[in-house]
């Protein structure tokens, strides 16, 4: 085998995006001899596009909230939130010239709005402190007794390091260079993947409704997500969704679907209030005043001042109210029975979307058979892991980010002690 340099690292970082980039730069700046392995031409791929362009970095709140806010595996995360928490993820941007900002829920966002001032902080942080970037695909971990030596590239060279982070993604947004490649390598050095399933994904919805109302965004409506195979509510949040050609998606939407943790078809039913500032009294009393003020309409064009274009036809249909019905002869269990629908507009959902279309990946490398305290394996000397490709999910809101700044810096602090308790 060739070998890519005759060099040997202090650490090889596989993987250049959130924790690869602040691993990389944490170990360089403090006098490491670093390689960031990243196999697309561009660092922070998947960064670009998180937050829609903007890039939620983190969440402004403190260490048990940020754990809270983890379903999969967060106290596993302890060490690493303390050891870098929000407000260091915060101050370092800072640091790095790029102002922020908190908004609603917390999230903070570059004052820009613009992913791109992130990546390109990162990317200088990695350069300014001497990382070297090495473009190419890692395809296996060099391994002897136990311990990582390096790893082989696609093409058959090598690159030799005493420590080796693993932090190159999940198995959501392919393009982006994150096709489950640290999968693949903890596999082979004996790791369990617990199964991979998408995380903060739009939903598949049962029957035609949805699509009837494709690209209706709505705001300010609340939803309850019920398991009926458990028989109890799993989730509520009040927010911004969207109708698709497929189902639904959207801010809420995507921090539910984190909840549905074994999808069956018809397993969880989402009930949409429409006007959760109503009573069903004050509803009911709404209704009156706009039927009365419309008692010679028709049923079905008497709604324009209480739901979206886009969702009368739906709503009318669901009601079992005739649409040609006249307002002034609609029943009080009539009005009643619509109050109710509209405070409780049930969605069947059948599936996720597919795991290229999700955020984040759940699911991942068993985090009892990594250190939490180091993020070192416990089955491999010198091996290490960082972000998505850990088995620990978050919601929206920043938290997933914050978990790869937290492992990233965590992994990158445990080599340079350990180099320095060798000293």
């Amino acid at each position: 085998m060739k070998k890519l340099v005759d060099q040997l690292y202090d650490a090889l970082i596989i993987g250049g995006g959130a924790a690869g980039m602040l691993a990389a730069g944490t170990a360089a700046s403090n006098g490491l001899c670093v390689c960031l392995l990243e196999k697309k031409e561009r660092l922070g791929r998947k960064l670009l596009i998180t937050g829609k362009g903007r890039c939620n970095l983190t969440n402004n709140c403190d260490i048990q909230t940020f754990i809270a806010s983890v379903p999969s595996n967060g106290r596993f995360l302890y060490s690493a939130a303390t050891h870098f928490p929000p407000q260091d993820t915060i101050r370092f941007f800072e640091e790095l010239g790029v102002p922020t900002k908190v908004e609603r829920g917390n999230r903070v966002f570059p004052q820009s709005d613009k992913s791109s001032d992130i990546v390109d902080a990162l990317t200088k942080f990695v350069k300014r402190n001497g990382a070297e970037l090495v473009t190419g695909e890692a395809k296996r971990l060099l391994l002897k007794e136990d311990t990582v030596h390096g790893v082989q590239l696609s093409d058959g060279a090598e690159i030799a390091a005493k420590n080796v982070i693993v932090c190159c993604g999940g198995a959501s947004y392919p393009a982006t260079g994150s096709t489950g490649d640290g999968y693949r390598l903890a596999k082979q050095a004996g790791h369990t993947v617990t199964p991979l399933r998408p995380s903060l994904v739009p939903l598949v919805v049962s029957g035609s409704e949805c699509g009837d109302m494709m690209g209706l965004s709505l705001k300010n409506v609340s939803i309850t997500v019920m398991d009926t195979k458990k028989k109890k509510t799993i989730y509520t949040d009040f927010g911004e969704m969207l109708f698709t050609h497929f189902g639904v998606s959207g801010p809420i939407i995507l921090s539910a679907s984190a909840h549905m943790r074994d999808m069956e078809p018809g397993r969880y039913h989402i009930f949409i209030d429409l006007k959760p500032a109503l009573s069903i009294e004050q509803l009911d009393a709404r209704l009156q005043r706009d039927f009365a003020q419309n008692q010679n309409r028709d049923f079905c064009n008497s709604l324009s001042a209480l739901l979206p274009r886009k969702m009368i036809p739906v709503m009318v249909s669901k009601s079992g109210i005739p649409p040609e019905r006249k307002c002034n002869q609609i029943t009080k269990e009539m009005r009643r029975a619509f109050a109710g629908l509209l405070k409780s507009y049930e969605l069947q959902v059948s599936a996720f979307r597919p795991i290229e279309e999700a955020i984040v990946t759940s699911g991942g490398v068993k985090v009892s058979e990594i250190n939490p305290k180091t993020m070192q394996s416990k089955l491999v000397k010198g091996l290490y892991f960082a972000g998505e490709v850990i088995d620990v999910d978050a919601y929206t809101g920043g938290f997933n980010l914050q978990i790869a700044f937290s492992t990233g810096r965590l992994a990158a602090d445990s080599i340079i002690n350990k180099g320095e308790a060798n000293e």
